[in-house]
């Protein structure tokens, strides 16, 4: 888990911030959800872990205080799921889609489906083998926040997002730039 991510608001300044969420992988389910009380204070859970638990009382309890996020799989048909992730609006502060390896585009079609369709209003995070390379292609389908890899520099990813003063494309960010007004600005 890296201490620090890469945050970048649809209308502000891309920084680094302190990481609060811990990545869960649902495996050791001997007690539920890890111990929140000593280290980070907030998880994100598997979406398929979500599912069968977020009936439990005590999930319910942390859900409700910000606690709990959702990470989806990248298998994970997230349109299946639509009346869950509706309801996850007013609980999750985050949610995130995990790239098991960076050139498994599957979760850049997760992030634009939160935005587009669903609405989602609150942190979409990529993590798992999130490179540089995937940086402005990952804000601009509507990734907010990055969790890099661990050999990423993340000042140069934060470096990234001042590349490009001109958009060709319309996006989740951002209208194209038209030309005319590219060039006055020049």
């Amino acid at each position: 888990m890296n201490k620090q991510i890469i945050r970048f608001p649809k209308d502000g300044q891309a920084s680094l911030v302190a990481n609060e969420w811990q990545v869960w992988d649902g495996e050791s389910d001997e007690g539920g959800i890890p111990d929140l009380e000593h280290g980070l204070h907030k998880v994100l859970v598997p979406f398929h872990w979500w599912i069968t638990h977020h009936k439990n009382a005590d999930i319910i309890e942390r859900a409700h205080k910000g606690e709990i996020g959702v990470w989806f799989a990248a298998d994970e048909d997230i349109l299946k799921h639509a009346d869950m992730i509706q309801a996850g609006k007013a609980l999750w502060p985050v949610v995130a889609a995990h790239f098991p390896i960076f050139r498994d585009a599957r979760r850049y079609s997760t992030a634009a489906l939160l935005r587009q369709r669903f609405q989602w209003q609150g942190e979409v995070r990529a993590i798992g083998d999130v490179l540089i390379d995937q940086l402005l292609q990952g804000a601009r389908v509507g990734f907010d926040a990055f969790e890099m890899r661990a050999d990423q520099d993340l000042e140069i990813g934060l470096q990234q997002f001042a590349l490009f003063s001109v958009t060709t494309q319309n996006s989740w960010r951002d209208k194209r730039t038209s030309l005319q007004r590219a060039s006055l600005e020049a």
